[in-house]
């Protein structure tokens, strides 16, 4: 990503210190060095996220889970760009955030991040075309490209029969492929999902998640779901658990939270909470 900024390119230096690849060789993507932030309720400072460092390579499923208030959507605003950090360093595709002025972070959140919402997020008054528009046309995308994308992005996630259905009209489910395709529209290099499920039955959830796993083997799209979901949990390829502002662990699920989970397994996966 490169914007400008005095006369000067932003994106285009040497990318700040970050691992090449993951330890399977794939290419990192989002990386979080002693990220850490600080609110202030009166006198009192929160640690929102203390010195939270994780690698995440191209094309992973991430899930971050904890208890309410432990740091998770926060660690989802900073790797978004919806908020800064009080100290260390977030890096997409190598480059350091930090060096972004809130013109070209706008223009980060744009093109570089898509963002999956718990209630879909669909602008009432536009039908399922229009609301995967939407970000493109703020990326200045012809309305001719534009249009010929959403429709082949509804088909992506199976809704090409829905493409003049306004939200009220679709399932939560069907709202929330329609979600995921609005996220994909910029072509992002990840995509950040805040309980994705969270407002779905049990069957919607599963057609969701078999639709990320296909995003991730297709395209290679990175995603990061925060979740209190048991099935999301086992359809993740790792999982990080946060407790008061901290990585308290980390876990390849497997079946942890699957139907047919061991009692080990799934205590295993309770203390993660």
């Amino acid at each position: 990503m490169s914007s400008k900024r005095g006369g000067e390119t932003v994106g285009e230096e040497e990318p700040a210190a970050v691992a090449a690849s993951s330890k399977d060789g794939r290419p990192v993507v989002v990386q979080t060095v002693d990220l850490a932030k600080r609110y202030r309720r009166g006198r009192i400072a929160v640690d929102g996220l203390d010195g939270v460092s994780i690698t995440i390579a191209k094309g992973e499923i991430i899930g971050i889970i904890g208890p309410s208030g432990s740091g998770k959507t926060t660690l989802l605003n900073l790797v978004g760009g919806l908020d800064r950090p009080t100290h260390g360093k977030v890096l997409v595709d190598g480059f350091d955030l930090g060096g972004l002025d809130d013109g070209e972070l706008a223009d980060y959140r744009l093109k570089k991040i898509g963002f999956i919402f718990q209630f879909y997020n669909l602008i009432s008054t536009l039908n399922a075309v229009e609301n995967i528009e939407l970000p493109m046309g703020l990326a200045n995308v012809p309305k001719e490209e534009r249009e010929e994308r959403a429709r082949e992005l509804l088909s992506i996630v199976g809704l090409q029969l829905r493409a003049n259905h306004m939200p009220e009209e679709l399932s939560g489910g069907e709202q929330q492929r329609v979600a995921v395709a609005r996220a994909l529209s910029n072509s992002p290099s990840v995509i950040l999902g805040d309980e994705p499920t969270g407002d779905l039955d049990s069957k919607s959830a599963k057609a969701l998640m078999d639709l990320i796993w296909n995003l991730r083997k297709e395209k290679k799209v990175t995603f990061i779901l925060v979740t209190h979901d048991p099935f999301v949990v086992a359809r993740c390829d790792r999982v990080f658990s946060i407790r008061d502002g901290k990585v308290i662990g980390e876990v390849v699920p497997k079946s942890i939270g699957a139907k047919h989970a061991s009692d080990e397994e799934k205590q295993m996966m309770d203390s993660f909470y």
